[in-house]
């Protein structure tokens, strides 16, 4: 839901974790992308990925990133498996995202990037303070949110869901940039 920002002259550098790399997408990426986000279990539990998604619908969701916006695809021995980013908003605060292949479901690498970007989002991207949400019932993505530390927030809200076509009560959570380094400090 969240990816590469336009604005940007260089490819940013990859965030590398013990199993995973987190690089710049690319434009062949769009491929792999359509067919694993395109799996109805994981563009149902996503606001932005419609259903069906085919290539020539990823690489014009790729050539439409705001500015600003940050995705990264995320690797495991070169293979793409998901993604993973942020979006900086309008209060300073920064949103992230992700989603991984279902064939991946079940190994922990969800935690292990989304820790990669939120230590990235403290760090180099200077955010004091990120937000995250998911489907009410996807509890899988409350599972991750939680093991990264988000509280939640009180009150639920409907967001849209492209690939229910239909708006889906959403949970929200939000994180606070830990005093030096307290926080983040397993490796991932």
């Amino acid at each position: 839901m969240l990816w590469t920002s336009k604005s940007r002259t260089s490819t940013p550098k990859p965030i590398k974790t013990r199993r995973l790399v987190l690089r710049a997408l690319v434009p062949g990426d769009a491929r792999e992308m359509a067919l694993y986000a395109g799996d109805w279990d994981v563009a149902r539990m996503t606001a932005r990925i419609p259903y069906p998604y085919s290539e020539a619908l990823a690489e014009q969701w790729m050539d439409s990133l705001e500015p600003g916006e940050d995705v990264r695809v995320i690797t495991l021995g070169g293979e793409l498996i998901g993604a993973v980013g942020y979006m900086p908003q309008p209060d300073g605060t920064a949103e992230i995202g992700y989603w991984i292949g279902k064939p991946w479901w079940g190994n922990g690498y969800a935690t292990e990037a989304a820790r990669a970007l939120v230590r990235y989002c403290f760090g180099k991207g200077g955010y004091a303070q990120l937000t995250c949400a998911h489907f009410v019932d996807n509890p899988g993505s409350a599972r991750v949110i939680r093991k990264l530390g988000f509280t939640p927030l009180e009150e639920t809200s409907p967001v849209w869901c492209d690939a229910r076509q239909a708006e889906v009560e959403t949970q929200w959570y939000e994180l606070k940039r830990p005093l030096m380094g307290v926080l983040w400090r397993r490796r991932s």
